[in-house]
């Protein structure tokens, strides 16, 4: 039955729009070059294979490298891809993971093309329709799951705002972690007092999966089931490690192939590594690699019943596939029974199917970077919910513009910090030096950000180099898209060889994939260059962030997204240098105050001293 709540009914037009916004964008047709994939930051071309095996369930996996500066950002770990080459029909794929120069990725196919290691193969972003089909039907449904029905309602503020439950004291609660703060201690008290949902709102550097790992810790003290997930690999793998080292009994589930050793022990895949199913998987993979060898007897140029043939073949390894699958989805599921905690990305534990078990508490890391129909993916699952994250750092990414119009940008930590009063604000960073960390947390956490007392200022940590009137002005990449400013990259070379001795730890971040792109050609290759958004949960002991915006109209484009200006102004741990046009963004009520607040707390410096 079609949904009939108007707020589902938006959320799936949202996916609708996205859908289709995907499908444009991504098109690699005669309005859609190569060349303008490329400069958008949709595909990768070319790439140098450096290692092929067949990995998870038996699916040819890719190992590679990229030999030229790019801009990376959209290519998360699990986006859907396209690999092609030239005239060649491309193959549909999954990207396990993508770090600096070198990635990999899986192929749904049941062999790798004959052309995989030729001269211009190149990957890029596909239209995610299995994410897409599945958020869909999870919608469709909701209205007959009583219980995720009147969550919905609450966070779509159809029900009375959940008041702040008070804490009772918790005299019997024993921390493992002896270093919590007083803020970090009554976080986790709230998630084992959690009625229905709680939100631990953790600014940068204030110990977020820190706080969510004792707390996931305290739970499974008291014998509750706990799911555990986030948008991203990364995120879901950080909380892992620190669960083993606990000694908790986790299983991490999802098809990434690309699992730290200390993690992969603890992966279906890891724990049934020398059981007697393993040793049937591997005869049928010596199967499906003799009926390989034997379709690829047919090469490129053959006729009909040769065709034929090698299709029939190929059917088989696909039948082989399947089995596989079954083998280890019977095998997974006396593994699901006994973990204390069950750990992977919305798509990866709806993929394990385990709806039949019983879960006390779901807990979603990196809230604030999902969207809100894929945690519908998830919370039928369990019983309560814990939402962590922070809605004043960037939100998801979504291509479509009347999608984010509607409301498809708005992560699930946003909708649901609106209609419940149970947040709790860890309140002190352990990044930065105060005087980085000041102007954030007055302008987006109201001043009830603290810092750590080792981290007072010793001097001067923030500055701003001023190139109004100079002449730098802002202009169009080579592409004629993204905008850069080779005025400020000149000054940032001066920069740093005049005052950053040891450029390893030193990043230079900017808005525009333009100016990266630029900096990656002439900056020293020892330094991390990246975009804003690709920087995000990261940190450096030295940050140079490059505005670009020069222009005599005032127009800061979107910079105008303060919440992106957030993430830049607090990854650095010990200086933070910003280039940037005051005439430009002096006219926003933001950048003014933020120029004010570096002239009492910083040193404001003209670019005409970088230009003796």
């Amino acid at each position: 039955m079609p949904a009939t709540d108007p707020h589902i009914i938006n959320l799936l037009k949202c996916i609708d729009l996205e859908e289709k916004e995907q499908v444009k964008r991504f098109s690699l047709d005669q309005q859609h070059t190569l060349k303008s994939l490329k400069a958008e930051g949709l595909a990768l071309h070319p790439i140098s294979v450096t290692r092929k095996n067949f990995g998870y369930a038996d699916y040819p996996e890719i190992s590679f490298r990229i030999n030229f500066p790019a801009e990376i950002n959209l290519f998360k770990d699990g986006a859907a891809i396209e690999c092609f080459a030239g005239s060649e029909a491309p193959v549909k794929g999954i990207l396990i993971s993508l770090e600096g120069k070198t990635g990999e990725f899986r192929l749904f196919a049941p062999d790798f093309p004959d052309w995989i290691e030729d001269n211009g193969v190149g990957i890029k972003l596909a239209p995610d329709q299995r994410t897409t089909t599945i958020m869909k039907s999870v919608l469709n449904d909701l209205e007959n799951n009583k219980e995720a029905y009147k969550l919905f309602q609450q966070i779509h503020n159809e029900l009375p705002k959940e008041k702040k439950s008070s804490l009772t004291a918790a005299v019997s609660l024993s921390f493992k972690n002896k270093n919590l703060n007083t803020s970090q201690q009554e976080a986790v008290e709230a998630v084992l007092q959690n009625k229905s949902i709680t939100i631990v709102h953790g600014p940068p550097g204030t110990g977020k999966t820190t706080t969510l790992i004792e707390a996931v810790v305290q739970l499974v003290t008291k014998d509750e089931k706990v799911l555990v997930s986030a948008p991203s690999n990364t995120a879901v793998d950080n909380i892992t490690k620190g669960l083993i080292k606990q000694g908790v009994q986790v299983l991490r589930v999802g098809n990434t192939s690309k699992v730290d050793e200390a993690i992969f022990k603890h992966t279906p895949e890891g724990k049934l590594a020398n059981s007697s199913q393993q040793k049937e998987i591997k005869a049928l993979k010596i199967r499906a690699e003799q009926f390989r060898k034997m379709a690829l007897k047919y090469k490129r140029s053959f006729g009909k019943s040769e065709k034929e043939q090698r299709n029939l073949l190929f059917k088989e390894v696909k039948n082989i596939r399947s089995e596989i699958k079954k083998i280890q989805h019977y095998n997974e599921e006396k593994l699901y029974t006994s973990a204390e905690v069950i750990l992977g990305t919305p798509v990866g534990l709806y993929d394990a199917k385990i709806k039949q078990l019983n879960f006390h508490t779901l807990v979603i890391d990196e809230a604030g970077q999902c969207i809100e129909p894929l945690a519908w993916c998830i919370f039928p699952l369990a019983e309560k919910y814990v939402l962590a994250g922070d809605h004043w750092q960037l939100p998801p990414t979504v291509l479509s513009n009347e999608a984010a119009r509607l409301g498809l940008n708005q992560s699930i930590l946003e909708k649901a910090i609106a209609s419940t009063e149970n947040v709790y604000l860890l309140n002190t960073q352990y990044r930065m030096r105060e005087s980085i960390a000041g102007f954030s947390g007055n302008y987006f956490y109201k001043g009830l950000l603290l810092t750590a007392k080792h981290l007072q200022n010793t001097g001067t940590h923030i500055c701003f180099i001023d190139t109004a009137g100079s002449g730098h002005n802002e202009t169009r990449g080579s592409n004629g898209m993204s905008l850069q400013n080779e005025g400020e990259l000149q000054v940032a070379q001066k920069l740093i060889s005049a005052e950053i001795p040891d450029i390893t730890k030193a990043a230079f971040i900017s808005p525009y994939a333009g100016q990266v792109a630029a900096a990656k050609d002439i900056l020293p290759r020892e330094m991390r260059i990246s975009t804003i958004d690709s920087f995000q949960g990261q940190e450096q002991e030295t940050i140079i962030l490059s505005l670009v915006r020069s222009n005599d109209e005032g127009e800061i484009g979107f910079l105008k997204d303060y919440r992106r200006m957030n993430v830049a102004i607090t990854r650095a741990k010990e200086k933070l240098y910003i280039i940037g046009d005051s005439a430009t963004i002096g006219g926003d009520a933001f950048y003014h105050s933020f120029l004010t607040y570096i002239e009492e707390h910083g040193v404001y410096r003209s670019v005409w001293e970088f230009e003796l």
